[in-house]
């Protein structure tokens, strides 16, 4: 059945204990992961083609936007922007040829790329890159305990991603996830932002419709990184 999708369980109440020790360790240590080759040549041709596209236009991110789906709606939401839509999976962006609204019909202010955000954040932030807004639409939330590394926030290049600046949006069916995200932003930038329940008759993702048929309360945060 197709809304039959299950709300996130975890033996993990509230805020990881060991949230706050983890961030301030990356903050202390630089992360220094070598680049993939692959990353660089798609963070490379991505720019080639903002600049030749719309090269004064202001960026919108959309990380892991799987699909597609979310980066052609931002797209055509925002036709003055310009809009990239990343994801790790060549499987997944494959499929924006069929199966949603819209999918067949691409805009010109719309690039998706196939990359790993571990690398295409720090690539943004080496060039100096500044973004107007970025989505972050239902990340796996990796509920288990010993996955808080796993999850954005936990990981040493979330610094790197918030010093991309602009209005950062991160949407889970997962209260944790998202309180979680909200005192991660706070710990590193001393910015206020905090969880709120959300609702929305217009879904941005297959993940976002299926929680909503679902039945799923959605969760979201908004920041002005600046």
């Amino acid at each position: 059945m197709y809304a039959n999708s299950r709300i996130p369980t975890s033996a993990q109440t509230g805020i990881h204990d060991h949230l706050p020790v983890l961030l301030e360790r990356h903050r202390s240590a630089p992360f220094r992961k070598p680049y993939a080759d692959y990353n660089r040549v798609a963070f490379e041709e991505s720019f080639r083609r903002w600049q030749k596209i719309a090269p004064a236009a202001p960026l919108i991110l959309d990380s892991c936007c799987g699909v597609g789906e979310s980066s052609v709606a931002l797209a055509k939401a925002y036709p003055n922007h310009y809009v990239i839509g990343v994801d790790q999976s060549a499987s997944r962006l494959s499929r924006n040829s069929g199966g949603w609204p819209g999918a067949a019909d691409l805009p010109e202010n719309l690039d998706l790329v196939r990359a790993d955000l571990v690398d295409f954040w720090r690539l943004m932030r080496d060039a100096g890159l500044r973004l107007d807004r970025h989505y972050l639409l239902y990340p796996n939330p990796w509920p288990k305990i010993g996955h808080l590394s796993r999850r954005w926030h936990g990981h040493p290049v979330f610094s790197d991603m918030l010093a991309l600046g602009g209005v950062l949006e991160c949407r889970s069916n997962w209260p944790i996830y998202v309180e979680e995200f909200c005192f991660a932003v706070h710990f590193l930038t001393q910015k206020t932002v905090t969880c709120e329940p959300y609702q929305t008759g217009q879904p941005l993702t297959p993940f976002e419709r299926k929680y909503l048929d679902s039945g799923h309360p959605l969760f979201r945060a908004i920041v002005h990184l600046g």
